[in-house]
């Protein structure tokens, strides 16, 4: 589970207290909903499978996978698939060598997405073994699906543009400069993340 309401309220209530841009931005742009998607393998899948792809091919894909292996996608019985049976269901030989080396990772039991590192950066490195996810997919999972509170996916160039605006930079920041204006919203950066993104569509920011 994501960050709640309450959680992404308290968290930006925090920044807004020492920071008065932050404040400035909340004040206009407001709170956002909450983001969340479900723990576990069949998230990680989803993202891989989206990569990449419209939301409408990713649905059709999505769609003809849970009819081939069944709605939960066993990761062993999607091992157990051969190349053309996988590419029926709109897998390009790209995405499936990132599919099984996920599924992979969950049937040695090298990856429990219920047991993932408290440590985030520890978290970040073992979800960034399975091929097809870099850091930013990582971040977003643990952000998304476990609510972690302090994710910063500095990367994002929504949350760069974002960040730019309640900064009153003339350009937006680089990852790196975006992650050290993140320094300061510690331990709150999850809850601000979710503001960035909320705020990029807020024209009067």
């Amino acid at each position: 589970m994501g960050l709640s309401a309450d959680q992404i309220r308290n968290g930006l209530d925090a920044i807004a207290a020492h920071d008065p841009r932050m404040a400035r931005a909340l004040s206009v742009a407001g709170y956002p909903e909450p983001r969340i998607r479900e723990r576990g393998y069949r998230t990680m899948l989803r993202t891989i499978v989206g990569q990449q792809v419209s939301v409408a091919s990713a649905d059709s894909v999505w769609r003809k996978l849970e009819a081939e292996l069944g709605e939960d996608i066993p990761a062993a019985d999607l091992l157990g698939r051969d190349f053309d049976a996988l590419r029926a269901c709109g897998l390009s030989r790209q995405k499936q060598g990132y599919v099984r080396s996920l599924c992979e990772l969950v049937e040695a039991r090298e990856i429990d997405f219920e047991n993932l590192p408290a440590d985030d950066e520890e978290a970040i490195a073992l979800l960034t073994r399975i091929k097809g996810i870099g850091r930013w997919s990582a971040e977003i999972y643990l952000l998304f699906a476990e609510g972690r509170p302090d994710i910063w996916p500095a990367g994002d160039l929504a949350v760069q543009k974002a960040v730019g605006r309640i900064a009153g930079l003339d350009e937006a920041p680089g990852e790196k400069e975006t992650r050290a204006i993140g320094e300061d919203w510690r331990p709150h950066r999850g809850a601000a993340a979710i503001f960035t993104w909320h705020a990029y569509y807020v024209p009067t920011l």
